[in-house]
């Protein structure tokens, strides 16, 4: 495999570099273009005041609050989120990003575990703040980022008018505060329900390293608008679609909501966005719907791809006049798409490279910081996900006769441990310090990193042979007729052994074209069958599905969108 050579990305040390460094290297490019008023223009920040605002943050948060404050965010996308995380990291103390979508008990939770003092929050969650307040004993102060005449609550706008007071006045605590980058910074809860949910300490050379680190995977600029759809409390979107852009001199253009996307994407422009599958399985949906809808367009489509593979051979590239109307469905500046979060179909990938959109996987899990591998923008494989970053150590331990086992990883992004809980941390790392991810699957010859499935997830036979559900389920999701679905197994007494059940939500579109209106259970079920009896043939016979359930509604999913399978 040709190696290429990696990208030219800053030196940082700590969060504070990391907005210094845009303001001294791209001061004339905006950081961010959000809305001041919903439904209203893009107004666009600069370096130098973002760098000004969360300055002054800061400064009003240290004057009030003990020195290594843990500071809590619950709010939608927002500017104000992207100040308070840095003015709570580059001095104040930890920040800890909570997901909006939790229940009040599960947030006082979190809040409680973290010994949070100080909560930042968007009005729009004013209702979940009632429940919760007075119920914290750490929790002292309570911070919306809108105007109130709540006297329970401190503004927003009037901390930052205290931070301009006392900067006028000299103060430079914030300014000057040092910064340890082997302290915790950033206290992350992974997702789940609160009482499975890991809280992940991460200090500031963790996440440093990996930006440093992932930027040298992909070339992007100062020329790129990134498009921010994904929850901010997830790592994923945080690091690479927040810090990482931030870092690397791009601009970050805020969604107003996933209801706007379409409109937003027409608005700003972008040439980049992070996706989690089912988003990108959304636009792919719609697009062939569309293609489909029409024999003509059908034919015209389909020519479209053979005179334009032709021409990608002889070095011409018409992909962008070609499949103008789909291009400009993406703003008509889209050139990268990065998926990650779960497995994507690699036929999705491949469809959108071949009308001139490069589409590729990324790997990583919150402890990581998050990124483990991620496929190049020079050179990537659909079906994995990626080559691992530079320097970071990714193996594969105790491998199968097929090679595959449990990836382990070793490397300065790797997090501090579980606050509060050092049986879980011991359990999460083998004796020789490598990290174990759960996650199973293979290296190949290329240096490729292939998932197979979660080794919490694998059904393990009689005769002691794994079964990846996930290999079942990605084979299913070929289907049309199958939206989601979920592989499992259940103990069969008769056989004394364990069957393979697959657990079916059917895209009642396809159905109801191929069966009419309000078709019936019995028809829905032998079409299941009949779609798993297509997948049985390309399984060995122990892999092999014994048993169909119809379900008529769609699983519950945690907030990254992924299935909630227990």
């Amino acid at each position: 495999m040709k190696n290429y050579p990696y990208c030219r990305v800053p030196d940082v040390a700590n969060l504070r570099d990391v907005i210094k460094n845009r303001v001294k290297e791209n001061p004339d490019n905006p950081v961010f273009l959000h809305k001041i008023v919903k439904g209203g223009e893009y107004v666009p920040v600069m370096p130098a005041q973002f760098d000004k605002d969360i300055d002054t943050l800061g400064t009003a948060l240290m004057s009030m609050l003990r020195k290594n404050a843990r500071v809590a965010i619950l709010a939608e996308t927002r500017y104000e989120w992207y100040c308070s995380y840095l003015a709570s990291t580059n001095g104040t103390g930890c920040v800890v990003p909570i997901d909006k979508e939790l229940s009040p008990e599960e947030i006082q939770n979190m809040l409680d575990r973290a010994e949070v003092d100080l909560i930042l929050f968007s009005s729009s969650y004013t209702s979940k703040i009632d429940e919760i307040y007075g119920k914290n004993e750490n929790l002292k102060f309570y911070v919306c980022m809108d105007d109130t005449t709540d006297d329970r609550f401190i503004t927003y706008s009037s901390l930052m008018e205290k931070g301009k007071t006392l900067l006028a006045n000299g103060d430079r605590t914030f300014l000057d505060a040092p910064i340890d980058t082997e302290a915790m910074t950033i206290l992350l809860f992974t997702s789940g329900t609160t009482a499975k949910s890991k809280a992940v300490m991460l200090n500031q050379r963790n996440i440093c390293f990996d930006l440093m680190a992932m930027f040298k995977m992909m070339c992007i600029d100062k020329n790129d608008t990134f498009m921010s759809v994904l929850p901010l409390h997830h790592t994923y979107e945080c690091t690479c679609g927040f810090i990482g852009q931030v870092f690397i001199g791009s601009t970050v253009a805020i969604c107003e909501g996933l209801r706007y996307i379409t409109t937003n994407i027409k608005e700003c422009k972008p040439t980049m966005i992070l996706f989690v599958p089912a988003m990108l399985e959304m636009f792919y949906k719609a697009i062939n719907k569309k293609i489909n809808s029409d024999p003509k367009i059908k034919r015209k489509f389909s020519f479209g791809i053979k005179l334009s593979k032709f021409l990608l051979h002889l070095g011409i590239d018409v992909r962008k006049k070609l499949f103008k109307d789909i291009h400009d469905t993406f703003g008509g500046r889209m050139r990268l798409l990065i998926v990650g979060g779960a497995a994507i179909n690699p036929s999705i990938l491949q469809f959108f490279k071949d009308i001139g959109i490069n589409a590729i996987q990324g790997y990583g899990l919150t402890e990581c910081s998050p990124i483990l591998a991620v496929n190049r923008d020079v050179i990537s494989k659909n079906e994995s996900a990626g080559l691992p970053v530079p320097g970071v150590e990714v193996k594969v331990a105790n491998p199968d006769e097929e090679g595959i086992g449990e990836f382990i990883a070793k490397g300065p992004n790797i997090f501090m441990g579980y606050y509060h809980d050092p049986d879980a941390t011991a359990a999460s790392f083998d004796e020789n310090g490598y990290y174990l991810t759960g996650d199973l699957g293979y290296i190949d010859k290329d240096g490729f990193v292939i998932i197979t499935g979660r080794k919490k997830n694998v059904i393990i036979t009689k005769n002691g042979k794994n079964v990846f559900p996930e290999e079942i389920e990605y084979l299913l999701s070929l289907n049309q007729i199958v939206q989601e679905s979920v592989v499992s197994s259940k103990f069969d007494e008769k056989k004394d052994d364990d069957v393979i059940i697959a657990t079916i939500f059917p895209n009642m579109e396809e159905i109801e074209s191929r069966l009419g209106s309000s078709p019936s259970e019995d028809k829905i079920q032998e079409l299941l069958e009949e779609a798993v009896e297509e997948v049985n043939e390309k399984l060995v016979h122990y892999k092999r599905v014994k048993s169909v359930v119809y379900r008529p509604t769609e699983f519950e999913k945690n907030t990254s969108r992924k299935i909630k399978r227990y």
